[in-house]
């Protein structure tokens, strides 16, 4: 599977949480703000910005002095390897369930393994339900918010390869089933702007998704919502994006 050239650029914030993370790290006794921005060069209100999502997410803590440390998340994630595969999906559940909150909307993230759609995992609540999935993710990423992110990372051959696969059914009366159209529109998307599904993969729901790159893995974070809150689908996936380093953070540490 060959990617397309601008699924590989780095997320900035997640490199310079990672730069923080690697200099607390060397100062197992307490390291400051002002030592930690004079090693990673990072601007105050840059770092300052940093820290606090690091003490939120339970990276970093602060001692009596002031000085930061490793917090308990980051040491859950240097344990066994075991205990590492359980601290990171614990990790992203928590992520995910501060998303889910913010946003208003169930979240899920996925991720294309061996080419397919899958998602890895969700979060959702008595008012923020899941998508119905009536018709199995892996069949639908030509019309799910999902799909669509997760194609617009994959090379032409890549999304042949797929399509080839899962032929593109018309699950409403929005679906796109033309190949042409459909890579089309995914070549118009811009990266930085979420995939939106309007009613295409499901009547009465609305979701959206956003990239996330870690390593050379394709993922995407998604939110759905009933179609009576699609009014506020863009702002909603806005928020998504914004909240989506500390998800990437877990998967890349």
């Amino acid at each position: 599977m060959a990617l397309k050239p601008e699924s590989t650029a780095p997320n900035h914030s997640v490199q310079h949480a990672l730069r923080v993370l690697e200099t607390v790290s060397r100062h197992a006794a307490g390291v400051t703000d002002v030592q930690i921005a004079r090693e990673t060069g990072l601007a105050t209100e840059q770092l300052t910005t940093l820290l606090l999502m690091l003490r939120r997410e339970g990276y970093v803590q602060q001692v009596a002095d002031g000085a930061y440390v490793g917090g308990d998340a980051l040491n859950r994630l240097g344990s066994s390897t075991g205990a590492r595969e359980q601290a990171i999906t614990d990790q992203l559940q928590t992520a995910l369930d501060r998303l889910r909150d913010s946003v208003g909307a169930a979240v899920y993230i996925s991720r294309y393994v061996d080419g397919e759609v899958r998602i890895m995992q969700y979060a959702a609540g008595p008012t923020t339900p899941a998508v119905n999935e009536w018709v199995d993710f892996r069949s639908a990423a030509h019309a799910s918010a999902v799909g669509k992110s997760l194609l617009t990372q994959l090379d032409i051959n890549g999304r042949r390869d797929h399509l080839s696969r899962h032929k593109p059914a018309r699950l409403t009366s929005r679906t796109i089933t033309n190949e042409r159209l459909l890579f089309s529109r995914l070549d118009a998307q811009p990266p930085t702007v979420p995939v939106l599904d309007l009613q295409e993969y499901a009547v009465g729901t609305v979701c959206a998704a956003v990239p996330i790159t870690a390593g050379a893995a394709v993922g995407c974070l998604a939110l759905s919502m009933p179609v009576e809150h699609a009014h506020r689908l863009r702002a909603a996936a806005d928020t998504l994006n914004r909240g989506a380093a500390p998800v990437l953070l877990s998967l890349a540490i």
